[in-house]
């Protein structure tokens, strides 16, 4: 029997995110996702190593590289669009949760267990991390469009800062502190250090 399970996965490629904004360079679901598990990993290991709480980096990882995998179902919903009102916000969760069980039957029924959680995000402390990364990477995002001159991103740069800022995980802080600001260099002054 045929599953399409992988097949769609490799079709994030083809949701394009930010597309309400003019974009200096596209950015796909795929690299994203890619991204974000990056994230979510080096949150986990500063969880671990510096701040000596239980975390598994591994699991977060994973967890990242499947946390948008329904949008190749739905789309990439606008963030203005879909956080308008607690009526949308409350419709597209339930619409998000359909394309992940649509996703997961797609599935060989042994499998479905293994992939449900990272489909779904995590749970507790391994979604919190996610949640945070996914953050940090459309920061990152915009900081990379805004060294491009577009200002098209100067809101949302300034409103997920802001949400960045007030997290309350020590992980966040830390990797903004030590790591954030080397987005903002050249390739010449990132190879210097």
């Amino acid at each position: 029997m045929e599953n399409a399970f992988f097949a769609l996965a490799a079709r994030m490629r083809n949701i394009h995110r930010w597309g309400l904004m003019r974009n200096s360079f596209e950015e796909n679901l795929l690299e994203h996702s890619h991204m974000t598990a990056i994230l979510a990993h080096a949150l986990a290991v500063i969880r671990r190593d510096v701040f000596h709480r239980d975390a598994d980096p591994d699991r977060a990882a994973t967890a990242a590289l499947y946390h948008d995998m329904s949008e190749i179902i739905t789309g990439d919903m606008p963030t203005p669009v879909k956080y308008m009102n607690e009526d949308i916000r409350s419709a597209y969760k339930a619409v998000e949760q359909q394309a992940e069980n649509t996703l997961l039957e797609l599935l060989p029924e042994e499998l479905r267990s293994a992939y449900e959680q990272p489909l779904r995000g995590g749970d507790g402390e391994i979604h919190e991390l996610v949640k945070a990364a996914d953050r940090l990477s459309a920061y990152i995002k915009c900081i990379e469009e805004l060294r491009a001159g577009n200002e098209e991103f100067r809101s949302a740069e300034a409103q997920i800062r802001r949400s960045l800022e007030e997290s309350q995980l020590p992980e966040v802080a830390y990797f903004m502190s030590r790591f954030l600001p080397a987005f903002g260099m050249t390739l010449d002054q990132l190879t210097s250090l």
